[in-house]
């Protein structure tokens, strides 16, 4: 399979998420995943599963679209996430390899750092829990 097909647009956290924010470090589209970059500033940029742990280590998905420097709105948890794409009841989806990007887990490969980002409960909409692995699989 291949990352998910995310419109913008149609990114939605229900009334009960949890959401945090802060500033962009790099151009952000909505439903992208973001890591904290730890070392720059604590600035948000893309997570991506096959670089480092730092960032491989997921924040949140962002909630709408930023430049460099901007303030930005992120998910991390929510009963009924709208991703913005269609989904595959049941399907668990992970940090894919594509910078900012989402997959089925199944994807992952050895060498990527796996971070659980949800769970779809139906056609779209999830059971977004971020869960970290923290470690290469192997």
């Amino acid at each position: 399979m291949a990352d998910i097909s995310v419109t913008p647009a149609s990114v939605l956290a229900s009334s009960t998420a949890l959401t945090a924010a802060g500033i962009a470090g790099a151009t952000i589209l909505a439903g992208q995943t973001l890591y904290i970059d730890t070392a720059n500033s604590n600035v948000l940029k893309l997570a991506d599963s096959n670089s480092t742990a730092l960032i491989a280590t997921v924040a949140g998905i962002a909630l709408h679209g930023a430049s460099s420097g901007q303030p930005i709105k992120y998910v991390y948890d929510d009963p009924t996430f709208t991703p913005g794409a269609t989904l595959v009841v049941g399907q668990t989806y992970a940090q894919s390899s594509t910078a900012g990007g989402i997959a089925p887990i199944a994807d992952l490969v050895t060498g990527d750092y796996p971070s659980v980002l949800f769970v779809a409960k139906s056609a779209t909409t999830a059971v977004l829990k971020i869960v970290r692995g923290g470690t290469v699989k192997p």
